[in-house]
């Protein structure tokens, strides 16, 4: 049995129509029931230790950002294996990110796993080269997708067995 994770992610449901078929095939994260999306922080807060003063923070972190439009503008890859969506307003997303590890210093992206951070949306990780830009041709004509950044969701989930869910989100903004 493996623990359980969790993650602060923009879903993008915006995306869906022309990318789910793509990550239903592509993309494991899918197939564990995880919505197409940006990442703002993985890993996060182990989810037995998320509590209200947790949430709070959370809560009052994210309701001093502002919400932001943003369109995925391109396809691109990481080392021909990972095929993803470009989003515009890079540093928006870059911004949320180093805001989170500021006030959860324990927690750095990917476990510090990368020297930086790219804002993407994954379609494509168990993909062949040649599938890759079968995928890559099909999406790039119908780009940009535009987009909204209105809240920012918590899933948590376990890999075996592969389930993910949303366990809460929060309002980037004031609440009035």
């Amino acid at each position: 049995m493996s623990s359980e994770e969790s993650a602060l992610v923009i879903l993008v449901p915006e995306s869906e129509e022309l990318v789910g078929r793509w990550r239903t095939r592509f993309d494991r994260a899918a197939a564990y029931g995880v919505p197409a999306h940006i990442t703002v922080l993985y890993p996060f807060v182990a989810p037995e230790l998320i509590d209200r003063d947790v949430r709070d923070r959370l809560g009052t972190l994210f309701g001093t950002q502002e919400p932001f439009d943003f369109s995925l503008t391109e396809t691109s890859r990481f080392h021909d294996q990972i095929l993803y969506l470009v989003p515009s307003a890079e540093q928006r997303f870059t911004q949320l990110t180093q805001a989170v590890v500021a006030s959860f210093p324990d927690h750095p992206p990917y476990e510090g796993r990368f020297e930086k951070i790219v804002a993407h949306l994954t379609v494509a990780d168990l993909a062949e080269a040649e599938q890759l830009e079968i995928v890559e041709a099909a999406l790039s004509p119908k780009l940009p997708i535009l987009a909204h950044a209105r809240t920012i969701s918590l899933l948590v989930g376990r890999d075996e067995p592969a389930t993910w869910h949303v366990a809460g989100e929060f309002a980037l903004g004031p609440l009035f």
